[in-house]
């Protein structure tokens, strides 16, 4: 994701607040890479992930234009909530040189780590917002496309 003008203070440089709205969408995608459609799991299950509890290191400022690379990673999982971690990195410049080299390639240039966290996202029951059990079915997929877990 590139930064814009909207997520930096006045001086140009991202919004510690920004690196958790950063965190949600490639939290969301990853999700949705697994197969796991927020909107889909709602309206099948009744349940809902809502965050409850983030925890973010910041480790160097992203600034004005930078391109970033933010990852999601299962860390742990438990019956009704999951860890999520998370680092925001500096996109290097080579990767956009050799865009049409194989994917692996650019993954060996060296990266910049802005910051690193931790959310932890409880399963709830969408109308009364009252923690509940995730579904097995999505906890299956999550530890089957996840097996380092």
């Amino acid at each position: 994701m590139r930064v814009y003008w909207e997520d930096t203070d006045a001086g140009g440089i991202v919004f510690y607040a920004n690196y958790l709205k950063f965190f949600e969408r490639a939290r969301t995608e990853w999700l949705r890479s697994l197969g796991l459609v927020q909107s889909t799991l709602k309206a099948n299950t009744g349940g809902m992930f809502v965050v409850a509890d983030t925890s973010v290191r910041y480790l160097r400022p992203a600034r004005l234009d930078d391109e970033l690379i933010v990852t999601a990673q299962l860390a742990e999982k438990g019956r009704a909530s999951l860890i999520i971690m998370q680092t925001a990195l500096l996109k290097p410049e080579q990767t956009s040189l050799l865009s049409n080299l194989p994917s692996t390639l650019p993954s060996t240039f060296p990266t910049t780590v802005l910051a690193q966290g931790t959310i932890r996202i409880g399963w709830v029951n969408a109308a009364t917002l009252q923690p509940v059990r995730i579904p097995s079915a999505v906890l299956d997929r999550l530890v089957t496309l996840n097996k380092h877990i």
